[in-house]
């Protein structure tokens, strides 16, 4: 059953209102006041809470902005209620958050189907994706019934790219999102040396080329794909649509998202701070991640040397060094795994030995 918080201090619109609303099948809790009604909104957290703005002590608009404060609350749908209807209050309770607005006195198929249609639009913000372009499809058709927009995402497509084939080059104009449906894409940056530092790795359910488009720059780094690979692509106007929209929607998208900012603000870290013997037993397990039910590793150490950041005979060195302490194997130039129990063990700054 649903919990919605009625905030009003008029007694007769209070007990309307919430005989109405628990005569529709809710769970309604009552405050008479503002300061009152924030209290309730955070010991309760409920689904939704309608609140009147002209009331003493604290009035809506402090109320909601109160609760905007508080990660607990911020996100739980508020309806104002006045009996009020000049288009200043309304542009106000709108900047502020809220997300409907009805004029007193209302009838009562007006206020149930506000409720409705708030907590419909909740019960589609709540909901979890997988890291699948099913789940992708899945996200972008809930939030086009969300923002009522038909047009997002129409201009999306599939591209394939053959094993070593270029994305997009570093200072190419930002153009799209990426989602890899299958394969694998290395992401790296080009010194004026010739080297590369390979930046990162995403396989199928990753998404890449994000950071770009926020900071409005061209692309950092280039991308190549590793192996054949398909990739979903979502224009630039219609990431930015789906993230600067509605902060419900933006952060169910940056959970997605996320992840991988972290993962390379990481591998900086580590660059800057382990050892060559460290980042390569990383750059192995990273591997291994890829493909985890697999132990052979099939990649040229030129390669490996890039992810690690360093030079090929260096790599090339430690991995000699792994085989003699039996963490790995080497058998016509594929890299076996024998103990990524050990390997880890390395990049925790310990030596694995036999």
């Amino acid at each position: 059953m649903k919990k919605i918080l009625l905030i009003e201090d008029n007694q007769d619109v209070r007990e309307n209102t919430a005989e109405i609303l628990t005569l529709a099948g809710y769970q309604v809790s009552i405050a008479p006041n503002g300061k009152a009604g924030v209290e309730k909104a955070l010991q309760e957290r409920p689904d939704l809470i309608i609140c009147d703005i002209m009331m003493p002590e604290l009035d809506g608009f402090g109320v909601l902005h109160i609760l905007n404060k508080n990660s607990d609350t911020a996100t739980i749908p508020f309806i104002f209620l006045t009996a009020k209807a000049e288009k200043t209050d309304m542009r106000k309770g709108m900047t502020l958050g809220a997300d409907d607005y009805l004029t007193k006195p209302f009838d009562d198929t007006d206020l149930l189907n506000a409720v409705e249609a708030r907590l419909r639009k909740r019960d589609l913000l709540l909901q979890s994706y997988d890291n699948t372009e099913a789940g992708l499809q899945t996200f972008i058709k809930d939030v086009k019934k969300i923002l009522k927009i038909e047009d997002l995402a129409k201009d999306q497509k599939l591209k394939n790219y053959k094993k070593k084939a270029t994305i997009f080059d570093e200072g190419e104009s930002a153009s799209s999102l990426y989602f890899v449906k299958s394969g694998q894409v290395k992401l790296f940056k080009a010194h004026p040396d010739g080297k590369e530092l390979i930046v990162s790795l995403h396989k199928a359910g990753d998404f890449f080329g994000f950071e770009a488009i926020l900071q409005n720059e061209s692309y950092t780094e280039s991308a190549v794909a590793l192996e054949d690979t398909e990739l979903h692509l979502l224009p630039k106007s219609d990431f930015l649509a789906i993230m600067y929209s509605n902060v419900e929607i933006a952060k169910s998208f940056i959970s997605l998202l996320c992840s991988k900012v972290q993962e390379k603000e990481e591998q900086l870290l580590h660059l800057a701070y382990n050892s060559i013997r460290q980042r390569t037993a990383e750059s192995l397990l990273k591997l291994h991640s890829l493909k985890p039910t697999e132990d052979t590793l099939s990649i040229a150490r030129e390669d490996l040397a890039k992810m690690v950041g360093t030079a090929t005979e260096s790599v090339i060195r430690v991995l000699s060094d792994f085989k003699d302490e039996g963490l790995i194997d080497i058998i016509s130039g594929k890299i076996i795994l024998k103990h990524t129990g050990k390997l880890e063990q390395v990049v925790r700054w310990s030596v694995a030995r036999k």
